[in-house]
Parts: C-alpha cells; structure tokens; sequence
C-alpha cells in the first residue's frame, strides 16, 4: 500500500473515531468489528476490550431477538433499515449527555443498519449506526404532553376537576344520540346546592369555592367510573347515568344526598355545612333533543326547591305524587 492510500486510511479512521454518531460492526456471528469513539465514550468501555467478542455477550440487556432478525435481514436482502425513535426509543441504554439541563435520564436514538460488502462480493458484516436525537425526540415529547394538557383544560372546569359545561353537553349529545339509536335508556341527574348565596354572602367566595371543590369531590366518590359528571354553571351540576333506570338512579340521588350532608368544610375557622337538592329524569320517548331531557331534569330540580330542598324528586312523578327522600336539616354554622 502506497503512503498516500495509507494517509488516506488513516484519514477515514480519524473520521470514523470522530464523528458524533455511534459505529459499530459486526459480522454474521455478531462479534464485534469496530466499536468507535461514540461508542467508547458512551458505553465506558475501549474498543481493544471489546474487539472480536460476541456483542450480546457483552450487552445482555440488548434487545437481541429483534437486533438479531434485523441484521440478519439486512445481510439477506442487501439493503439498509432504519428505525427510528418513536418505533423503539433505544437500542444502547446510554445516560444523556446532557443529564443535567435535559428532560431525559436516558439517549433516544435512531437507528440505521447497513450491508458492508467486502472486496470480493460477499456480504458478511454489518454496520449499526447510532444517531443521538434525544433533543429532537424530548422536544416532539414536550410539544405532545402541551398538546395533551390543552385539550384537558378545555373540556375541564378549572374550579372543580369537572368536566365543564361545553364539553359534558357534548357528552350528553353523544349519550342521548346513542340511546336513541340502540332502544338504550340512561338516566339524567341535575342537582345544586341548597342556600349557596347565602355561604357566599355569609363567607365570600373563597369559602363558597372551598364549597364547589368538596362537592366535586365528593361527587367523584359516590359516582361509577362510567357516570359523567360536569359543572353545568354556578352551583350547579349534572350527571349522566349510563345504562341506568330509574330505581338505580333514585339510589345513587340519596347516596349523594346523604354523603353531601355529611360534608363539614373548615374555611377561615368556621365549619360550613350544605346540602344538595336533585332532579331526575330517566330518558323517554317524548324527548326529542338532548335539550328536553335536560329541561325534564331541571322541572324535577325546581320541584325539589319548592318542596323544601334536601330532597330528589323523579321527573316522571310530576306533577303528581313525588319521589322524594325524607329531607336531612341544611344547615350554616356561624361560629
């Protein structure tokens, strides 16, 4: 070999030590070929340590059943892969080279794995290239968990936890519309709570939204996972009771009428008690929209008030006899 083709070789293996991407090849029987500067400083460990040995030897925690069907298919058909972060997140697990300042304890990588065809034509060896796209892949991260955090915010009541009013009438859309095509029957709750003015004349309405939020709390112990509860406005709520008549919703009413009367809110050393009055309507043929369900809902609410609050009255009991509970006393502590 000339000096000039040596200097040249020797140029080409500065640049392979050098680069900023990981090189490594192996052969068929996956020992290691070259193991480059990345690689080295990454990994902690020398290329004249590694040199020949058997690559899952050396790293077990690598994903050897995919690796191994990878390379080999690239030996078969003699063309290149990739793979990027999004498919498998890593192949090394290399700490980030930025641990500190970075969202990432660990390197996202790309990867790409090429045929290597030798001088007489065989292809016996193949070259993994590790990319380091950890900023790249925290950025898209970041870019879909605000994504993801803005869509909650807008279908939440800030306040409660809730869904607000848009979105759980949307939900209330969708429900009615499912009802109606499957011969389905729900049950619609709409309740609020009983002298609210006067908590928030009496205290202000920091303790009035101590008030919202232990209600909405409250509210998400006694109700099923599948119910859909939302802050319909002010002091007011609504639920959705999938798939129930209404027997089981009257049960779940007095259920959530009683734990609300539990309820003793402590606010600037005073201990606030409440209570909830509640509409119910099961879904009937004579709704036509989504809105006359919610108004059926709502006449039973008005009921309720009228007749004394602390109390759940059945739309399909006016305006005859009503279905109500015996009424626990609302009171306001004013110590």
């Amino acid at each position: 070999m000339s000096q000039i083709a040596l200097d040249e070789f020797h140029w080409i293996l500065d640049v392979l030590q050098s680069i900023d991407v990981g090189l490594v090849v192996v052969d068929r029987q996956f020992n290691i070929q070259l193991w480059n500067g990345f690689m080295e400083n990454h990994s902690g460990i020398g290329f004249s340590k590694l040199q020949g040995q058997g690559l899952f030897h050396r790293f077990p925690a690598l994903p050897e059943s995919w690796l191994r069907r990878k390379v080999e298919t690239v030996l078969a058909l003699n063309s290149p892969t990739f793979t990027s972060w999004e498919q498998r997140p890593r192949l090394f697990n290399f700490i980030s080279s930025k641990p500190f300042t970075g969202r990432s304890e660990l390197m996202y990588q790309n990867i790409t794995i090429l045929p290597l065809t030798s001088r007489n034509g065989t292809t016996d060896h193949a070259c993994i290239i590790l990319y380091d796209v950890t900023d790249a892949a925290m950025g898209k991260l970041g870019l879909q968990e605000a994504n993801q955090q803005l869509k909650v915010l807008s279908v939440t009541d800030r306040l409660t936890g809730l869904f607000n009013r848009g979105h759980w009438e949307e939900c209330l859309r969708q429900e009615f519309n499912r009802c109606q095509r499957h011969a389905h029957s729900s049950t619609l709750m709409m309740f609020d709570i009983d002298f609210f003015k006067k908590i928030n004349d009496g205290y202000g309405h920091l303790a009035g939204d101590a008030v919202l939020r232990r209600v909405s709390k409250t509210l998400m112990q006694v109700l099923r996972s599948t119910d859909v509860a939302g802050r319909y406005g002010g002091e007011e709520f609504g639920i959705l009771l999938l798939d129930v008549d209404e027997p089981g919703a009257m049960y779940v009413a007095e259920r959530l009428r009683i734990a609300m009367a539990e309820q003793i809110v402590e606010f600037d050393q005073h201990h606030i008690c409440f209570s909830i009055s509640v509409g119910i309507a099961r879904l009937e043929p004579q709704h036509a929209t989504a809105s006359d369900w919610i108004a059926a809902a709502d006449a039973a609410l008005y009921h309720a008030k009228r007749n004394g609050r602390n109390c759940c009255v059945l739309a399909s009991r006016l305006p005859g006899l009503l279905s109500e509970a015996k009424p626990l006393p609302a009171q306001v502590d004013h110590a």
